[in-house]
């Protein structure tokens, strides 16, 4: 089976669906001739034109304010926002527009649209370009929030989103899309459910949820364990964090009786305090240790590159924590 990069399946992604349903169309920062940050949908604007591949001043209140307006008289938006870290310029719209609506208007409308925005740290680009926002995006109610980790998910993942009737945020983490590993990929249609997580790494002493970039700094934390401590990792990767598969976890948890939290955000508020709870309310007979957490300290990410490897969570502080607990 052929291999392809994050940013490949993206594309791929988007070009299916474009072709697949005429209401789909893209607006945003960079998405016509310069084809995206990275040329992920580089082609696009040549084959749909202008009309469906639309680029906007850079507003991320109006990107946003056109995609509501265009979704609920009939389109299927996809608005690329770019960076996660400038979602806060159109607030209002993510916490008062496009998830309110619905439920306002007793469900006579639909919200078929997608936001898709960078995320994370790693390339060096300080504290406004680097946050990873998603238990900040979590506490808003009607918002379905995707948290991919490679190729194979991304694009998967990403038509589910774009066929969706309701708001749908599609994080990239920067260090995914610029150098994450190649997955293998199918050529013909494939769609994966929200709400489905997938256990990436079995095993039998300590389970690791890990989200995006996480994920792969796991699976590189669980090999060294396994070979020089004999630790088995379960590392499960919900690949949504809104709506949230807690059944496998539960039942990983009851399975080794121990569990460690690995997200890249800050450790307050967030997706990994959250999980935390769950397994407290709902798992707690079956825990033989304390539930642990490795998230990001509760800072701006630093610019420096020495500051910046510290703030990140990595393969190191896992283990840690790992063995603290077993």
């Amino acid at each position: 089976m052929r291999e392809i990069n994050f940013r490949q399946a993206i594309g791929e992604a988007l070009d299916e669906e474009m072709a697949r349903d005429p209401s789909v169309f893209i607006l945003g920062e960079d998405v016509g001739k310069m084809g995206g940050l990275m040329g992920e949908i580089g082609g696009l604007y040549e084959k749909y034109g202008v009309d469906r591949v639309r680029d906007t001043p850079l507003s991320e209140a109006a990107i946003l304010g056109a995609a509501i307006g265009a979704a609920i008289t009939g389109m299927r938006p996809i608005a690329r926002m770019r960076f996660a870290d400038f979602l806060g310029v159109a607030w209002d719209e993510i916490m008062n527009q496009m998830t309110k609506m619905k439920y306002m208007f007793g469900g006579k409308i639909k919200m078929p649209l997608t936001m898709d925005a960078l995320t994370g740290a790693g390339r060096r680009q300080a504290a406004q370009h680097s946050q990873s926002i998603e238990g900040m995006l979590m506490s808003i109610p009607g918002l379905k929030i995707v948290l991919p980790s490679n190729a194979y998910d991304a694009k998967g993942l990403l038509k589910t989103a774009i066929r969706d009737d309701n708001p749908v945020i599609f994080l990239e983490h920067k260090m995914l899309m610029w150098a994450g590993p190649k997955s293998q990929v199918p050529e013909e249609e494939y769609l994966i459910p929200f709400g489905q997580a997938n256990i990436v790494r079995e095993g039998g002493d300590v389970t690791v949820v890990a989200t995006a970039y996480m994920v792969t700094r796991a699976l590189n934390a669980a090999e060294k364990l396994e070979k020089e401590k004999g630790i088995s990792l379960e590392i499960i990767d919900p690949r949504t964090i809104v709506p949230f598969d807690k059944e496998t976890v539960l039942n990983s948890v009851k399975k080794t009786g121990r569990i460690v939290i690995f997200t890249e955000e800050c450790q307050t508020g967030s997706f990994a305090a959250q999980v935390a709870a769950i397994v407290a309310d709902e798992a707690f007979d079956y825990l033989d240790a304390p539930v642990k957490r490795v998230n990001a300290p509760d800072t701006p990410v630093p610019y420096g590159v020495v500051l910046e490897d510290f703030w990140m969570p990595n393969e190191e502080k896992l283990i840690k924590a790992v063995e603290e607990i077993v």
